[in-house]
């Protein structure tokens, strides 16, 4: 990448566009009743998909952007498990009938610190409120530090199919600054475990823009982790905002790489993973070429969600736990952040959300035409405008950042088709920013 393009747009505070509008523009003024509202209204015979959030670790790792603690204990992930079991209850009254459910995703904090026989009692009444299907997907958000082959026998009879391995660096000098100390034994043996008990479909998690993080690192770093052949690989940039997160305060700023180095340790990372037989999925994903994933691709049907990329076509995503975001057709809720006041609230019998966002038609096409740019590098303005009732004229007109990206090169612009190039691809949030109207520092 051209050094003057690179210190024009990589310094830019761009977000990620996981969703639209980001989560910053969230307000009180959406929040339990009209979560409550939006739940009765749901199409009764539609499946959804399911996130639950568990917010417990045993240790922070520094980097960490999740709200989550540590517990050395039992018994808060226990009391915690009772009052996930409420809201469930809670939100299932609220809606039609029982619902059928495509997907589900335990993410965290560290989900498989629930005990074998918690986590099945978990499912069970999971499945007692929620009508699962055969092919739905179950898929959980493991440490391989603290797994077990107990754990991997219950997942395994709980119907869960995919795995994700938080890996985030071989390098142990890396680890050392990040304080996450996991060997290349630890997460081989988990990869193993999985696949014994016929958990096949397994994720790793990849950062690079870690502190002493090299280029040699995470390329050596990316080849251990496809052999052992994982069928995806989401790998991210860390983004370091001690302001925000407090643990983050913990990594020595001196010893981050810098945003030169980032677009270097990401671009040599993308040539490791692609030659090892992998393909790239939008931004910042990779998948062996048999997977769901690259099939959503080829077919146009690739989304992008709180979690990243994904084939899952669920129009609702209910999100259950603190701080976990939901998804409905009138817009988006968040829970309670903080695990206390999100427990006080379901224990008093009420819907924990917190705040929200309530979709307008314009928020709508905006939303479409970024995820399919970061779904596929383009967007055909024109034919989403027109699926959604809109004149593309005023949207087009109203980016005016894209005449600058055009004029960079990193865009190419035909009669309202926009195409990202591909030797620019790793710049495809600021060509997503041409579409948001909500403030963001912009490249000047």
């Amino acid at each position: 990448m051209q050094p003057s393009i690179l210190k024009k747009y990589c310094n830019a505070q761009v977000p990620w566009y996981t969703i639209y509008p980001t989560a910053s523009q969230f307000s009180a003024e959406v929040g339990a009743k009209a979560y409550e509202n939006w739940l009765s209204r749901l199409p009764p015979c539609e499946p959804v998909s399911l996130y639950f959030h568990i917010p417990f670790c045993r240790s922070i790792c520094w980097y960490c952007g999740f709200p989550t603690g540590v517990t050395l204990h039992d018994a808060p992930i226990i009391d915690y498990l009772s009052v996930l079991r409420e809201e469930i209850r809670l939100v299932t009254e609220r809606v039609p009938k029982e619902l059928p459910v495509n997907d589900v995703h335990f993410g965290g904090g560290t989900p498989t610190l629930i005990k074998p026989a918690e986590f099945l009692d978990l499912m069970g009444h999971l499945r007692l409120h929620f009508a699962f299907g055969r092919s739905a997907t179950i898929a959980i958000e493991i440490d391989p530090r603290a797994f077990t082959a107990e754990m991997a026998e219950a997942l395994a009879a709980a119907g869960v199919s995919r795995a994700s391995l938080g890996v985030q660096s071989f390098d142990p000098i890396v680890q050392n600054a990040i304080n996450r100390a996991q060997t290349e034994a630890q997460t081989e043996a988990t990869v193993h475990s999985l696949r014994e008990h016929g958990i096949s479909r397994i994720n790793f998690d990849l950062i690079y823009g870690l502190p002493r993080q090299t280029v040699q690192s995470c390329v050596r770093s990316a080849r251990l982790a496809a052999a052992m052949r994982p069928d995806r690989l989401a790998v991210f940039g860390y983004a370091h905002i001690p302001s925000f997160k407090h643990n983050q305060r913990l990594i020595d700023e001196a010893e981050l790489p810098d945003n030169g180095t980032r677009a270097e340790q990401a671009a040599a990372v993308a040539d490791t993973l692609v030659a090892a037989g992998y393909r790239q999925v939008g931004l910042d994903h990779f998948a062996l070429h048999e997977d769901d994933l690259v099939l959503a691709q080829k077919a146009g049907r690739l989304r992008r969600n709180s979690l990243g990329y994904s084939a899952d076509t669920c129009k609702t995503l209910i999100g259950l736990g603190p701080s976990a975001i939901g998804r409905l057709g009138d817009g988006y809720v968040q829970n309670e952040v903080t695990a206390g006041s999100y427990s006080r609230q379901i224990r008093a019998g009420r819907l924990a959300a917190l705040k929200g966002y309530c979709l307008t038609p314009e928020d709508r096409v905006r939303s479409a035409i970024i995820e399919r740019l970061m779904c596929d590098l383009e967007a055909d303005v024109p034919a989403i405008s027109a699926a959604h009732g809109f004149d593309p004229i005023p949207l087009l007109h109203s980016a005016e950042r894209l005449a600058l990206l055009t004029e960079d090169g990193i865009v190419d612009m035909r009669d309202g088709l926009i195409r990202v190039r591909q030797e620019h691809r790793f710049l495809i949030r600021c060509v997503a920013a041409a579409f948001d109207v909500y403030p963001y520092r912009s490249p000047s």
